[in-house]
């Protein structure tokens, strides 16, 4: 499947492991990356030491391109920044804010700039600043999240912009994937389903938490603090619900609590203090498998309904 976003990046499939967060390392980014997509290494705030290690890591285990994802709201951005032009990154995914004074460096340096937005105002506004593309995310993400479903989303920002739109939201099969094409966009980036996947390196607890998903098993919390998240139901994240709702926990106590949870999550799997950040699609997720097979049922389901 050729598209402008297979074109841009160099990859064989229109696939993008989603950058999250203490998650995506070069394990999961290098298996994505061999099986055809891009994988993604998570910037986050993580020591520059550390995020240089992985990305060399990450090219001893693939000679695919790959990419990073950068939280702009991190204290030490400007550094993350600076560190992919030296490592020679290919892509670089941004969220949580607007990337404009960067792109113009990254550009020279050869680096394909993809932000994340959640509204088409911002999507103009990076492709007036010159991002390559840019990833329409629907609220049916895990993790940070805006407030426009993806089937909302995605076409407004494909009217509005000329660059390549990928699709983020409620995807994790080759259905979802050929709806996003359908709406308008050329590529579509998938977290959710990686969780799932045999190289993803997250606590066991935490991928059984995963796949005995139910429709109903996501729970958003976080809005009155202006970073609403999108988690998997546990005593904790209802906690965290149920005190914002009715007034027990101030922003202060809820941001107190939560410092350190995701970690908590993914390296401990701490179900009473962990957040585990999970999209609305865990239901559909129920087996473990390796990526290299999680992306070709992707591509063989979406390519056999787009056919029809």
């Amino acid at each position: 499947m050729k598209t402008r976003i297979t074109e841009l990046l160099g990859c064989k499939y229109p696939i993008i492991q989603g950058g999250m967060a203490w998650v995506a390392e070069h394990t999961l980014a290098s298996a994505v990356s061999n099986a055809g997509g891009i994988g993604l290494i998570a910037g986050g705030s993580a020591p520059i030491d550390y995020l240089r290690d992985q990305i060399r890591k990450c090219k001893e285990k693939t000679d695919k391109p790959f990419g990073v994802n950068i939280m702009l709201m991190s204290p030490n951005a400007d550094d993350l920044a600076q560190l992919c032009i030296d490592e020679g990154v290919k892509v670089v995914t941004t969220g949580a804010g607007n990337p404009g004074k960067y792109i113009p460096t990254w550009k020279e340096a050869g680096i394909k700039v993809i932000p994340v937005v959640p509204s088409v105002a911002l999507a103009k506004r990076m492709e007036r600043a010159g991002a390559d593309a840019v990833v329409a995310e629907g609220t049916e993400s895990g993790g940070h999240i805006g407030e426009n479903t993806t089937m909302c989303l995605v076409p407004q920002v494909v009217d509005a912009l000329e660059i390549p739109v990928i699709a983020a939201g409620g995807i994790a099969d080759g259905r979802g994937m050929a709806a996003a094409f359908m709406l308008g966009a050329e590529g579509v980036q998938i977290g959710t389903r990686f969780l799932a996947s045999e190289e993803c390196q997250i606590h066991p607890t935490f991928k059984e938490l995963v796949i005995k998903a139910k429709d109903t098993d996501s729970v958003v919390t976080g809005r009155y603090t202006g970073h609403p998240c999108r988690n998997i139901k546990t005593k904790f994240s209802k906690k965290l619900a149920n005190g914002e709702r009715d007034g027990s926990l101030s922003p202060e106590e809820f941001e107190q609590i939560t410092l350190g949870s995701l970690r908590k999550a993914v390296v401990d799997g701490n179900v009473d203090e962990g957040s585990f950040l999970c999209g609305a699609i865990a239901g559909m997720v129920n087996e473990i498998k390796p990526c290299s097979e999680i992306v070709e049922e992707i591509m063989a389901g979406a390519e056999k309904l787009l056919a029809k």
